[in-house]
């Protein structure tokens, strides 16, 4: 079961999941709560991490863009994020593209509001 968990064994066979396992640990690790880490629980969140991926990957090319292209993009996935319900969560960690000059014109726009909203007060 451990060989068959890490990756190939010596006869080749397929791997029962595909994300290196010591990076798991690590990020698993990282968290102060947890102290020891089980080898099943590992190979848990690792099959579990890889399932949801291809979720998303999946759900994202059926509705984005490169579907003609036959090319799943960030904006693709961005955009799943942002409109399907499940995925809301990775709204703010996957955010879209936007231009600089785009950003710097919103930034200068939100300035203005928020100096018209603090002298407007002030005048009554």
């Amino acid at each position: 079961m451990a060989d068959a968990a890490v990756g190939k064994d010596k006869c080749g066979e397929q791997r029962l999941v595909s994300l290196p396992l010591s990076r798991i640990r690590v990020i698993m690790k990282s968290s102060p709560e947890v102290s020891s880490i089980n080898q099943e629980a590992l190979v848990l969140t690792a099959k579990a991490t890889e399932l949801f991926v291809r979720h998303l990957a999946t759900s994202s090319y059926r509705h984005g863009s490169g579907r003609a292209k036959r090319a799943l993009t960030y904006s693709d996935v961005a955009s799943t994020a942002q409109e399907a319900e499940t995925f809301q969560f990775l709204a703010d960690i996957l955010p879209k593209k936007i231009l600089a000059s785009k950003y710097l014109k919103m930034l200068k726009e939100k300035r203005e509001e928020e100096e018209d909203q603090n002298e407007g007060p002030a005048l009554k």
